[in-house]
């Protein structure tokens, strides 16, 4: 294994992204021949237990995961596509456009629902809702909004609580962040009153879920909006602390996509992390889920869920973003 960090790290430098990466693990048995580059959004924590289970049952492939921001992602992706063999991202919009594009390789032999994939090329397998998740500490003797125009109100009540104390996405930064925020304004103009609100509150905007739920513990803020839900779940030695919402007004609920790039060199292995992906998570295990499972739609079961088709796009033409990112600032940055 020392000589495969070893290698990796060159290559790493050579590209010039070694110190970029949020995290870079190399997971690999004695016996492997052949190893997957995944790029990813998702926390090696949470995302650790899958790629565990997967070497385990094919020993013969090592995974080198490297993390970074949902944006970053993509620009990274789109600049070497040889450079990796498979991208995840909970960003539905920036993976659709990735696959639109010409980017990811068409797998015949991968069994998932229609609904669920896009073009044999673009695989969800996960479920997770965009969540308010409150420090309880903020809300004691007071009601707890389960909506956002309750979340409103009680923002408005005590400013004096709340100020510099509420956080979200950086949309121009996040794109997860973007995909949720854009989703909720197609759904409600409760989305814009709220931002406004959010904006006199003087909110304090974030790259990623990881870092609000950090100060949502440590009281630096008491309010996160649209946190990923399957991260705060996670934070199991902070539940005494926080409090989860789904909001009942208008669930939002992404999909997290997994593609293969048509430029790598290992399609046959990539192809079986993809399957691996798709139908693990379903199966018994007594091993830990860190992340959600894929909710059954065919059966009712599932929340309001994103859905994976082109509409995706919409907010990605230039010119609409450009529109929706000035009334996001206009809104959230009321300097």
């Amino acid at each position: 294994m020392r000589n495969l960090i070893v290698l990796a790290l060159v290559f790493l430098c050579h590209a010039g992204w070694a110190q970029d990466w949020e995290d870079q693990q190399i997971f690999k048995e004695a016996q492997a021949t052949a190893t997957l580059r995944i790029i990813s959004s998702t926390d090696t924590d949470l995302f650790a237990p899958l790629i565990e289970a997967f070497v385990s049952r094919n020993p013969d492939i090592a995974i080198e995961y490297l993390v970074t921001g949902t944006a970053d992602l993509d620009r990274r992706f789109r600049r070497t596509p040889d450079a990796f063999d498979i991208a995840i991202s909970s960003a539905m919009d920036l993976q659709f456009r990735l696959t639109n594009d010409g980017y990811a390789l068409e797998l015949d032999g991968v069994s998932h629902p229609a609904w669920a994939q896009w073009r044999r090329s673009l695989f969800a397998f996960t479920s997770e809702p965009a969540a308010i998740v409150i420090n309880r500490a903020a809300f004691d003797g007071q009601p707890i909004p389960q909506t956002r125009q309750e979340l409103i109100e009680a923002l408005r009540a005590r400013p004096e609580v709340f100020r510099g104390r509420v956080g979200t996405y950086d949309v121009r930064q996040s794109g997860l962040g973007y995909l949720f925020a854009t989703q909720d304004a197609r759904a409600s103009e409760t989305f814009w009153r709220l931002m406004e609100v959010m904006g006199g509150l003087d909110a304090r905007l974030y790259c990623c879920s990881g870092d609000m739920i950090d100060d949502l513990t440590n009281g630096t803020i008491a309010v996160a909006y649209n946190v990923l839900g399957s991260y705060a779940e996670a934070r199991a030695e902070s539940q005494d602390v926080f409090e989860i919402i789904l909001p009942s007004d208008f669930p939002t609920t992404m999909m997290r996509t997994a593609l293969v790039s048509k430029e790598t060199g290992e399609p046959e292995a990539a192809q079986r992390f993809i399957q691996f992906l798709v139908t693990y998570q379903f199966e018994p295990t007594d091993v830990t889920r860190t992340l959600p499972p894929l909710h059954d739609r065919e059966n009712g079961t599932e929340r309001a869920t994103i859905a994976l088709e082109p509409t995706l796009m919409t907010f990605l033409d230039a010119l609409k973003r450009d529109k929706f990112l000035t009334e996001w600032e206009n809104a959230l940055i009321q300097n």
